[in-house]
This record gives structure tokens, C-alpha cells and sequence, in this order.
């Protein structure tokens, strides 16, 4: 077993507090958004064994063996280690996003290395030929956005916001033209037109800044009742990006705030943007994201429109399942990984049982609280509140033990038993 040391981005919608405070590290005083816990070439894991000196980058650790550290079956299929954990912690909201199919991440990457685009253009959309489908797993109260939802229901939202510009003298709407824009885009929704009414509200244009900052404003001056979650979240968004169409898109999606362990799944084509709270994050290793608004970052917009499911479904959750040992496993429909959730009470009594760490191959394990022993043919490793480690392929069977007084909370993510 080898344990980790990882790479924590500094993000600007970061939280400066939630990592340092869950993993027991010394705060920095910038923002603090993601720990990348595997062997992304961008950022690796350092990896470190007590029997050889020094540190070495995950990916190149991998690669030096990879049917010894992968096992042959994943070594064969992927050839790199497929998934990534990450701790996240957003205090502000992310970008709207989405992430592209194998096929289309294998086409796009090589069409723009033949074209000779920088991989660190701020255009490129490609940084690498896999595809990104994750979960997330919520460590506190979650909010997201995920998924269109029923288009009917948006109609009435925009054409709530247009009757209330109308109607309120205070809301000043030069030329009509915000309500218009409201009004139209109701129109086409309710229709059932997801893909023309994001197309139009991405497509910008004065109206819709204007709309944006009015819309802000309805559901925000006290003057309105404001039931729907998704429009009660306008004001905080347009705040942080004031005139982006992202905040008139975000109308069209599921709002859902998450409560601890309340995981859900975004497979290709979902768009999404996470709000705030601290979780864990676990996808196939890459990390292309096409943007759809609240961002200053590059949009491309016929890439964007050929990537997103435009489609209402209800909410991806993801409900644990028992795994053949008794574990808690949350698998989703990837192959590439699966997620474990080892938890401990307090105080160790006999009742306790120790627990089986699921491997189908390698394996990383962050413990988030408390001490878990990990027990292998191989040799022990300690793991206390923000450690982390990899468990080779060829590293079997791992038992989890519970250490100390405190109570354990920690998580292993390993290729799916559904692979």
C-alpha cells in the first residue's frame, strides 16, 4: 500500500474553510476547492512506500507495471488507473457544464491535437480522450443543479416572470423587451422545445441581460412570493455573474439541495452546475468540461449543443447497495468506478465488525474522520482524519478495522463490480 499526498486547486469558487477543517489541514487563506486523489496527469497523487525513499507521481507509478498495479482485466481495458476521487468544497457556484461522451472525447481530442491547439488554450474544450461521468456523494447540505426538468414547468416559471415585470412599476423594463424575452421563451417551452429555449437564452443579447437583472430583482425585492426553489436561487446567481443567460438556464434545470449521503449520478449529457456544500466526487479519470454559462470562461456553443441531453428525466439519485461482504456500496451505471462508504460508530466495542474493502483491482481510500486500520497480506497502514493511500491490484484481500475512540468515516473507490 502506498500512501498519498495530493494536490489541492485553488479554484476561486472554492471555500477557503471546508477542506482544511474536514481533512485537518493548515488553511492557506485562499480558496481551497478541490483534492485530486489519483494519477490524473494534471495533477497526480504523489505516492510513497515505506520500504522505497522518496515520493513518486501516481500515473508514473502506475505505468511502471501496470499489470501488477491495475490488475490484468483493468490494466488490458483502460490502461491507466480509470477513476478520480476528489474532496469539493463550493462556496460559489460552478459553471454550468456538461461532459461529452468516450466517443465524442476520443473525437475531439484528436481533432484538436491535429489542429495544433495548445492543450492550454482557454478555447480548447478537449483535454484528454475520456470521457467524465461522476457522482457526487454530499458530506454536508449539497445544492446543485442537474438535469432539465419537465419543460412545461419552466414555461410557467418564465411566464411568472413575465406577468411580474409587467405588472410592477418598479421594475423598470425599457422597451418591453425583458418581458418579451420571458415571454417567448415560454412560449417555445411550452412548446416541449428544451433545445431552442437554450439555444435562444445562450444566445444572449440585450434583452436577455436585461431579463436576467429584472428577473433578479422580482424574486429578491419582497414585493413577489417566491415559491420555486429555482427562482429563489436567481438573486445569489446573477450576483455572482451578473447578465451571464446561465442564470435563465439554471430556470430550466432540477434545483436540489442533497443532505448528507444523499448521492446522485451525471452521466454524459447532463447538464449541471454545482452551487455549494462539501462532498465527495468520484469519476473516470479526465477532466474535459464543455461550459453553458455562469462562467467567464470560453462557450462554444455548437459544441455545447451537440453534447447536451436534451431531454427531462427525474433526478439520477443513487441509493447505496449491501456488496457481497456486507459492504456499502454506491454503484452507478460507469464502469469505471464505484464508491465504498466505511463508517464506524464511537467507541470500538465487540459488536463491531470489521469491514471488507472492496477491490476489483487498484483501490484509493481518503478517511475524512477518525482512524482506520487497514489490514492486508502484505502489511498494515494506519490511516488517520485526511490520510489517504493506494491499494495496488495485486494487494488482496484488504480488511478495514476500526481504530481509537472516535467514529470512522471513510471512502474507497475501486472499478465496478458491474464491469
Amino acid at each position: 500500500m502506498y500512501r498519498l499526498s495530493n494536490t489541492v486547486r485553488d479554484y476561486p469558487w472554492g471555500s477557503r474553510t471546508a477542506i482544511p477543517e474536514l481533512l485537518g489541514l493548515a488553511a492557506t487563506g485562499g480558496p481551497a476547492a478541490e483534492m485530486w486523489i489519483g494519477a490524473h496527469p494534471d495533477s497526480p497523487s504523489e505516492a510513497s512506500h515505506p520500504d522505497q525513499p522518496g515520493t513518486t507521481p501516481l500515473d508514473a507509478l502506475v505505468a511502471s507495471d501496470p499489470a501488477r498495479f491495475l490488475g490484468q482485466d483493468t490494466a488490458g481495458r483502460y490502461g491507466r488507473l480509470p477513476f478520480l476521487t476528489k474532496i469539493l468544497a463550493a462556496d460559489q457556484p460552478l459553471s454550468l457544464q456538461v461532459h461529452p461522451t468516450l466517443d465524442q472525447a476520443r473525437n475531439g481530442f484528436a481533432a484538436e491535437e491535429s489542429a495544433g491547439v495548445d492543450r492550454s488554450a482557454p478555447h480548447r474544450n478537449y483535454k484528454d480522450d475520456n470521457h467524465k461521468p461522476e457522482i457526487i456523494f454530499p458530506l454536508t447540505e449539497f445544492s446543485a443543479l442537474c438535469g432539465f426538468r419537465e419543460a412545461s414547468a419552466t414555461a410557467a416559471l418564465f411566464g411568472w416572470l413575465a406577468d411580474t415585470i409587467e405588472s410592477d412599476p418598479d421594475l423598470s423594463d425599457e422597451g418591453g423587451q425583458a418581458a418579451a424575452a420571458a415571454r417567448r421563451t415560454a412560449a417555445t417551452l411550452a412548446q416541449d422545445d428544451l433545445r431552442g429555449a437554450f439555444t435562444d437564452l445562450l444566445s444572449g443579447g440585450t434583452a436577455v441581460v436585461q431579463l436576467v437583472a429584472l428577473a433578479a430583482e422580482a424574486v429578491s425585492c419582497g414585493r413577489h412570493a417566491v415559491q420555486d426553489p429555482g427562482l429563489a436561487e436567481l438573486a445569489s446567481l446573477a450576483g455572482f455573474h451578473p447578465g451571464d443567460p446561465g442564470v435563465l438556464v439554471s430556470l430550466m434545470l432540477n434545483h436540489l439541495t442533497l443532505q448528507p449521503g444523499q448521492a446522485v449520478y451525471l452521466p454524459a449529457g447532463n447538464i449541471h452546475a454545482y452551487l455549494r456544500g462539501l462532498g465527495v466526487e468520484v469519476m473516470a479519470s479526465s477532466d474535459n468540461v464543455l461550459r453553458g454559462g455562469l462562467t467567464g470562461k470560453h462557450i462554444d456553443l455548437p459544441e455545447l449543443m451537440d453534447t447536451v441531453d436534451f431531454t427531462s428525466l427525474g433526478v439520477p439519485y443513487l441509493e447505496p447497495e449491501e456488496g457481497p461482504l456486507g459492504q456499502e456500496l454506491y454503484r452507478p451505471p460507469f464502469d469505471e468506478f464505484q464508491l465504498q462508504r466505511i463508517a464506524f460508530p464511537g467507541e470500538k466495542t465487540m459488536a463491531d465488525d470489521d469491514v471488507a474493502v472492496s477491490q476489483q483491482g487498484p483501490v484509493t481510500v481518503v478517511c475524512v474522520a477518525g482512524e482506520v486500520l487497514l489490514d492486508s497480506p502484505q502489511g498494515d497502514l494506519l490511516l488517520a482524519r485526511g490520510d489517504s493511500v493506494f491499494i495496488p491490484a495485486n494487494e488482496a484481500p484488504v480488511i478495514a478495522r476500526h481504530q481509537g475512540g472516535a467514529p470512522v468515516l471513510a471512502f474507497a473507490v475501486t472499478t465496478s463490480e458491474r464491469s
